[in-house]
This record gives C-alpha cells, sequence and structure tokens, in this order.
C-alpha cells in the first residue's frame, strides 16, 4: 500500500502539467487558425495608407499604418451616438471606389446587414465618451501594424509617407481583418503567408 502512494503522487504533476501543455497547444492553434480563416475566407478590399508619426523602436520592427477607413465622420453614422460613455465597436461599411480603393459609406454602433457591392469592416472594441458637436472617430480595426523584416521598416515609412503605400486587407463575414499584402506604387513587396 505504501508503495502506490508515491506513484500517485509522481502521476498527479505529470498529468497536470500534460493538460496545461495540451491547454496551451488548443489555444496556439486557435490563434493562428483564426488568423489563417480570415486570409482564407476573406474578402479582399484595398486601402490606401496615410501618413502617421514614426513607429515605437521598443516593440520591435515594425510599421504603424493608417488608412482613410481610420478616421470616420460622424455624418456617416446611423443609429446615434451613444449617449453614455461606454466600451463601444464600430461597424463600417465599406464600398469601392472609383479609383479601385475602398472607403468607408456609413458606419454604426451597432452591427450592419449585408449588402450587396459592400463588405462590412468591424473595429476592435475601445472606449467612446460622448462630447459635444461629435467629433470623427479613430477606430482602430486590428490592421494598423505591419511587422517587417529588421532594416526594411524604413522602405514601407518612406512610401507611406509619398502615399505610394496601399494595404490589401482580407474580412471574414465577422468583419474581422488582416493584412494580406502590402504594396508600393501596385507593386506587392509583401505578402503574408497562410501560416
Amino acid at each position: 500500500m505504501s508503495g502506490a502512494l508515491p506513484v500517485a503522487r509522481w502521476r498527479n504533476p505529470f498529468v497536470a502539467a500534460l493538460l496545461v501543455a495540451l491547454l496551451q497547444t488548443a489555444v496556439l492553434g486557435y490563434m493562428i487558425e483564426s488568423r489563417a480563416s480570415i486570409l482564407r475566407n476573406g474578402k479582399d478590399v484595398l486601402l490606401r495608407s496615410a501618413p502617421v508619426d514614426p513607429r515605437d523602436l521598443l516593440r520591435g520592427e515594425y510599421v504603424t499604418l493608417s488608412y482613410d477607413i481610420s478616421r470616420i465622420s460622424p455624418d456617416i453614422i446611423i443609429g446615434g451616438l451613444p449617449e453614455e460613455a461606454a466600451k463601444a465597436q464600430l461597424f463600417v461599411r465599406l464600398k469601392q471606389q472609383p479609383d479601385g480603393f475602398w472607403g468607408p459609406v456609413e458606419a454604426s454602433f451597432s452591427p450592419l446587414a449585408e449588402a450587396a457591392g459592400s463588405i462590412v469592416i468591424r473595429s476592435l472594441p475601445f472606449s467612446y465618451y460622448p462630447s459635444a458637436g461629435a467629433p470623427p472617430l479613430f477606430p482602430n480595426y486590428g490592421i494598423e501594424r505591419y511587422y517587417v523584416p529588421e532594416g526594411e521598416g524604413s522602405v514601407i515609412e518612406t512610401a507611406r509617407s509619398a502615399q505610394a503605400l496601399s494595404v490589401n486587407v482580407r474580412v471574414d463575414t465577422e468583419g474581422r481583418a488582416q493584412i494580406r499584402q502590402v504594396s508600393i506604387d501596385g507593386a506587392p513587396v509583401y505578402e503574408e503567408p497562410m501560416y
């Protein structure tokens, strides 16, 4: 009987460690597959990049991106603005413009119904505070940072500042977005791998 007790003690930490490792693997697999699913099944949207302030050098080699859809005028918001401070999400309807880029035509704090010829992109949650005069909103969509190989960020920053940078984004049916391709003067320079 005394021999069984040390075996039971030895198995419990092993089983616990195994379960933790399996859980971590499952969470990582879910995160990777979620991103890959958007890239595999989403619809393409070409966005014009706009210049922004220099990047934070402490966070690694990446370029900060801003888009025409990063500034939402209150004139296109339907359904009204929240009356109280709240954690909110913005749903923005995009339509392709004559120049090939997609731009915002309608926005709402409630989900927008599908409509032919348009795509709805969903912002990340943000803190909304009502203010007088209804200023523009500056939502983030999770596509504002693009990681590049070390030492190559300046090429994209230069193109971004010259307004020669375009970003092809895939948007899934839930409005989540992922960067698929980065181009300079219409020529692809970076393409995201599926995995």
